[in-house]
């Protein structure tokens, strides 16, 4: 089987999981804003990871423009966010990211990373303001994502973890 990982990474973690599918699998890797359609179609797998940034998937118009021109192909999606697991907003993500021709995409999760303070300007901005407004909250009242934000705000965190990788490599192996 031969395959692709293409990525868009914003702060890293996303690119770790692709470098740890690549050295899983042996395929090649390509960005999603570097990467023409036809290079895709050589293969016969496709995995796509993004990170989550604003209930969006980072670079997951590539695969909305071109999954005319993918039919047939294998296709596997993973998505990278700062959160635990949650299954509702998995949920909505994939309504949100995976409709349509999509919709058959089967979508995983991999928790990533946060560092507020080597964050780019606006994101550092906005992720400072959401801390204010949700420090405000309850704690029990606060969803799980909240939570985690709040709680990482503080320091640098890395929650990457190559088993989060397993169910992909599982997912690809299926005809």
């Amino acid at each position: 089987m031969c395959g692709i990982i293409i990525y868009k990474s914003k702060y890293g973690s996303t690119r770790k999981y692709a470098e740890w599918l690549k050295e899983a699998t042996g395929f090649e890797m390509a960005e999603a804003d570097k990467i023409k359609i036809g290079e895709a179609l050589k293969y016969d797998t496709i995995i796509f990871g993004g990170g989550i940034y604003a209930g969006g998937i980072a670079g997951i118009s590539f695969l909305k423009k071109n999954i005319g021109m993918l039919k047939g192909k294998k296709i596997v999606a993973f998505c990278c966010g700062a959160s635990p697991f949650d299954a509702d907003f998995m949920k909505a993500l994939k309504e949100r990211n995976l409709s349509g021709e999509l919709a058959g995409v089967p979508l995983y999760y991999c928790r990533g990373g946060c560092d507020i303070a080597n964050m780019h300007f606006a994101d550092k901005t906005l992720c400072k303001m959401l801390v204010k407004a949700v420090a405000k909250k309850d704690p029990a009242q606060r969803e799980v994502w909240e939570t985690a934000l709040v709680d990482a705000s503080a320091s640098a965190c890395d929650w990457t973890d190559k088993s989060y990788i397993g169910p992909i490599l599982e997912e690809c192996k299926t005809a």
